[in-house]
């Protein structure tokens, strides 16, 4: 009989959890899906912000800038990636939303320009 020989077995580290990458319907940054909030039109047809992200239904993300909520307000972003008519109303309530959850862009851009003073 002959010997069987042995086969190197790779040894490997611990799984890496699989992160799910979403991306911002109007900048098109891709991120985790974590760093992202759900738009999402429901089967009935209503229109909410999910930030849960589990909410049923068509989703469409947008990233945490205030620059991109406004966008997807004003423009059609949200339109063709939810595929509906986005109401005024809804629109209205999504700048209410950022306003809420985000800092404007343009008191961060005016913060880095301005030089640091040490007062000591």
């Amino acid at each position: 009989m002959s010997e069987r020989q042995a086969i190197p077995t790779r040894r490997r580290g611990p799984r890496l959890k699989h992160i799910p990458l979403r991306t911002c319907v109007v900048c098109r940054e891709k991120d985790a899906k974590r760093s992202f909030v759900r738009i999402v039109r429901t089967p009935e047809g209503e229109l909410a912000i999910d930030p849960t992200g589990k909410r049923n239904g068509r989703g469409a993300y947008l990233c945490r800038r205030f620059s991109c909520w406004q966008a997807a307000a004003e423009g059609n972003a949200l339109d063709r990636a939810l595929r509906t008519t986005v109401p005024p109303e809804f629109r209205a309530e999504l700048l209410r939303y950022a306003d809420l959850h985000f800092r404007r862009d343009e008191e961060e851009s005016e913060r880095r320009a301005l030089p640091k003073t040490d007062t000591a």
